[in-house]
């Protein structure tokens, strides 16, 4: 008697190739995790920098008005008054200087309350001097992450 074997089409993936599949996504997403962490704290940053430029002219014209920059506390100008938004990510503070100058300070929240970690608890500063020139600065986020916009430094 003899007997034939039949050669059976192989069925489904071998061990080694789920293997293969399963380390190729994991060294895209080694790279991609912070590359996308780096661009939402980005588009952060941008936002906050784009509201707070808003506010600028308002602040100007109350400069020009009053010849002082305005302080929440003893200018009867709130936050609200001047054009900024409540922003979940943090939170703005007028803080004047001598004159007309003065600067707009927002600092990011923490994690829990929507920041990303790249910017939490971290400020963004727009300086106004006497000359009516603003600035853009931060001391605590760090030009070599490449969050900051170009014009900030």
């Amino acid at each position: 008697m003899e007997m034939k074997m039949k050669r059976t089409k192989q069925k489904g993936f071998t061990l080694i190739e789920l293997m293969i599949v399963v380390a190729v996504i994991g060294v895209l997403a080694a790279i991609a995790m912070p590359q996308y962490q780096k661009y939402v704290a980005k588009s952060e940053v941008a936002s906050v920098l784009a509201t707070l430029t808003g506010a600028k002219t308002n602040v100007e014209a109350f400069a020009v008005e009053t010849g002082a920059f305005p302080d929440g506390s003893t200018s009867g100008q709130t936050v609200a008054d001047l054009g900024v938004p409540t922003m979940s990510l943090g939170t703005v503070v007028f803080t004047p200087g001598s004159g007309a100058d003065g600067t707009i300070d927002f600092t990011f929240g923490s994690v829990a309350s929507g920041a990303s970690a790249l910017t939490a608890t971290k400020n963004l500063t727009l300086s106004r001097n006497a000359n009516g020139l603003w600035e853009c600065q931060s001391t605590d986020i760090v030009a070599s992450d490449a969050i900051l916009p170009k014009s900030c430094n």
